[in-house]
């Protein structure tokens, strides 16, 4: 952007002469040198990429820039989390401004560095939605904030405070986004302070420079002048007007309110309706992204309570028909609701199939996107080969990757398809069609053997098959029916005893 788009030429300038809120910024600039100069602890600046935390962040490196050099004498690590499905031009963006702070910082001879924090790999919305089955999340069933948003940043931040004792994380929130979020504000502020106690990790503060300002006040400050790193916050402007949302705030606990309103955060995020930050990019020119939006869709309407038992096992994976019932305390009372399990394998190796083919052909339109890393890909292979339910006997999962990507190669784990091939399904399958006896069962059965192979000592062996036969086998009905029925409900269990008697009778 020109100079003379700006109010003001350098940030310098603006920092010495503009009035926010009715605080001169140059008094707020005294504030976070104070407090920066207070104490040794180093410093967590939480950056979500959105217009709080970019406002937090560049008050942040201008007090640090316009601090003599020598009392520059601590760190300040800046953290964004990237839970691997965040929406794709706001991953660039982010990713553009770690970067200039990581380049401009050192010619600044500014303590600071920025970082990207990620899930485990197991942990991530494709390994467990993908690969366990998990259905996709809901108001109800939030299960992806913690293990892709929270865990990582906490993971890093207990890592400071591990090696430094105490850590001040710094963070854009602002009461007039939610009185949820100012009575969080006010119930861990420390009186006489501008430091809080953060609400779940011990020995770290927390600090809310613009706790008091308003959206409008945010965007003055953004537009008025250059980033104090360079260059402006033009992209994010238009990314804010033309999707007609907010940024999804860097979670650092289970006190901040979920994304799921419309904000920008995760583009597969179902627990709205209507995604409206994608709808809105996608109408203002972002047509790239409609597969995205159609496929994000697709995964809200296998969430909604009339498509659940079409989508989702009708088994948990307890390998157990679980029911809520009509007195929580009493669990021979009338069952009143059947709760599915997970996703159906089928739905599970479609959607792959399809995500791999949405990936191809953005690619192929020349943007460089990964919508599912292959480390994730090696993780949904372990948990379809040994699925509790429905084990990928044919390993089916390379084959659908080599069917999309032919000329791509993946070094797949060898060895590990377990005790089972397509040839055992096959006669497994064969078995329970004329003998009656559900063929996962056997499955099962034959996988705790082979689990206890081999030791010196099988203590625990009998207790693990007696655990696979009082798991709910064969369908549906049949398992409504034992639960219906008390006396049927015991069957595999009397077959459990039959083989504990039968074991200690040949040990006697």
């Amino acid at each position: 952007m020109k100079a003379e788009q700006f109010l003001y030429s350098n940030h310098e300038g603006f920092l010495t002469e503009a009035v926010i809120g009715g605080r001169p910024l140059s008094d707020l600039i005294r504030e976070i040198q104070h407090i920066y100069k207070a104490d040794k602890r180093p410093w967590v600046v939480g950056f979500s990429g959105g217009k709080d935390s970019t406002v937090i962040l560049s008050l942040t490196y201008a007090a640090l820039k316009l601090l003599p050099a020598e009392e520059r004498h601590k760190h300040v690590f800046v953290v964004s989390s990237d839970t691997r499905v965040e929406t794709p031009v706001v991953v660039d963006m982010i990713r553009n401004a770690l970067d200039s702070v990581n380049v401009q910082a050192p010619i600044d001879s500014i303590p600071m560095s920025a970082h990207s924090v990620v899930p485990k790999t197991e942990e991530t919305f494709w390994a467990n939605l993908l690969g366990k089955g998990y259905p996709a999340p809901t108001k109800s069933f939030r299960w992806c904030t913690e293990r892709m948003k929270i865990d990582p940043v906490s993971e890093f931040i207990k890592d400071k405070v591990a090696k430094f004792g105490e850590v001040v994380v710094v963070l854009g929130s602002r009461r007039q986004e939610s009185s949820t979020r100012s009575q969080v504000i006010s119930r861990h502020k420390i009186d006489g302070s501008a430091l809080g106690r953060h609400s779940s990790l011990p020995n770290a503060y927390t600090y809310m420079p613009i706790e008091l300002w308003s959206a409008d006040e945010v965007w003055e400050y953004l537009m008025s002048a250059p980033r104090p790193w360079g260059g402006s916050n033009r992209v994010l402007f238009d990314l804010y007007k033309g999707s007609n949302a907010g940024e999804c705030p860097l979670v650092i606990d289970t006190n901040t309110p979920s994304c799921g309103n419309s904000r920008f955060g995760c583009w597969t995020c179902t627990v709205v309706t209507h995604d409206k930050a994608i709808e809105g990019l996608v109408s203002t020119g972002e047509e790239w992204m409609r597969p995205l939006l159609e496929f994000r869709n697709q995964l809200h309407h296998s969430s909604l309570p009339e498509n659940k038992t079409d989508y989702r096992n009708y088994k948990r994976r307890t390998g157990k028909v679980t029911f809520a019932r009509g007195d929580i305390n009493n669990d021979e009372s009338v069952a009143t609701k059947h709760i599915p399990g997970p996703y159906w394998m089928k739905y599970r190796q479609s959607w792959l199939k399809e995500l791999l083919q949405l990936e191809k052909t953005i690619r192929e339109g020349g943007r460089d996107i990964e919508l599912i890393g292959r480390d994730e890909l090696q993780a949904i292979r372990q948990q379809w080969l040994k699925d509790p339910n429905e084990p990928d006997w044919v390993d089916s999962l390379p084959r659908i990757f080599s069917e999309v990507y032919p000329d791509e190669q993946i070094d797949w784990v060898k060895n590990d398809a377990g005790a089972f091939t397509q040839p055992d399904a096959e006669l497994l399958t064969e078995l329970e069609r004329t003998k009656g006896v559900p063929a996962a069962l056997v499955m099962r059965l034959i996988d705790s053997e082979l689990s206890f192979s081999g030791l010196s000592r099988r203590k625990g062996i009998l207790d693990d098959l007696q655990r696979v036969l009082e798991q709910d086998w064969g369908e549906l009905e049949e398992a409504l029916s034992r639960h219906a029925e008390p006396h049927l409900r015991g069957s595999y269990r009397h077959a459990a005893d039959a083989i504990r008697s039968e074991v200690e009778g040949l040990l006697q």
